[in-house]
Parts: C-alpha cells; sequence; structure tokens
C-alpha cells in the first residue's frame, strides 16, 4: 500500500494533536521515524508555538518587552517540545494504531541497519 500524504488542512489538525483518518496510518508511522523525525516534530511544534507568540507580540506595552515574551515563548516552547520529542513521536503512532515502542523500534532497527554499514566499510578498510 502506497503511502498517502495528507493535505494541508489536514497535516494542521494532526500539527495540532488531531487524529488522521485510517489511510493516513503509514504516513503517521513515516512522519515519526523517518531520518529527519526531530525536524518533522519541529515543524508540527511550530503550529502552536507560533500563535502563541503571536499573542505576546499584540499585547499593549514596550515593544522591546514584546519582543523578549516572544522569544522567550518560542524557547521555552520549542525546549519542551524537542525535550520530549520521543514521547510525543510514540502518542502519536500509538494515536493512529500502532503499538507502544514502534516508533522507537522502526528508528532503532534503520539506526542499526545504517551502524551495520559503517561498521562494514570501517572494517574493510583498516581490519583487512
Amino acid at each position: 500500500m502506497a503511502i498517502r500524504r495528507p493535505g494541508p488542512a489536514r497535516w494542521l489538525w494532526y500539527a495540532a494533536g488531531g487524529r488522521l483518518p485510517e489511510r493516513h496510518r503509514e504516513w503517521v508511522l513515516h512522519d515519526v521515524t523517518s531520518k529527519r523525525y526531530l525536524w518533522r516534530h519541529a515543524a508540527r511544534s511550530t503550529v502552536l508555538i507560533a500563535p502563541l507568540a503571536a499573542v505576546w507580540l499584540l499585547l499593549p506595552g514596550p515593544l522591546a518587552l514584546r519582543l523578549v515574551l516572544s522569544l522567550m515563548a518560542v524557547l521555552v516552547g520549542y525546549f519542551y517540545a524537542l525535550a520530549y520529542a520521543d514521547e510525543n513521536c510514540e502518542h502519536r503512532a500509538a494515536k493512529h494504531g500502532y503499538a507502544h515502542g514502534t516508533a522507537a523500534a522502526t528508528r532503532k532497527a534503520a539506526r542499526d541497519e545504517a551502524d551495520a554499514d559503517v561498521h562494514a566499510r570501517y572494517r574493510a578498510r583498516y581490519r583487512s
């Protein structure tokens, strides 16, 4: 079965924490297990962090204070989003019908496969 990517509106719903239809199930697993899953997680987190930062910018007060408040909201938001990225990815995968631990196991298998290739090339070059 081919991986079906959601449209922009569904992706925004998914990024805000919503569940996608069953036809996007494989895409969700790909989303939380690809090589760049942390970048994807940061993009999803932006959907939640950007409106908060915008609210701080729109409040009355000195511009410098509003900019600093927005910067702090962004820094703290991304800090916590990335600190709990693995747990969040597991939750997203579980929400779409995968067993808890599937995302981490899939990422580990891909990492082990890549590491095996690197070790094989190292042994071939330096240990022969």
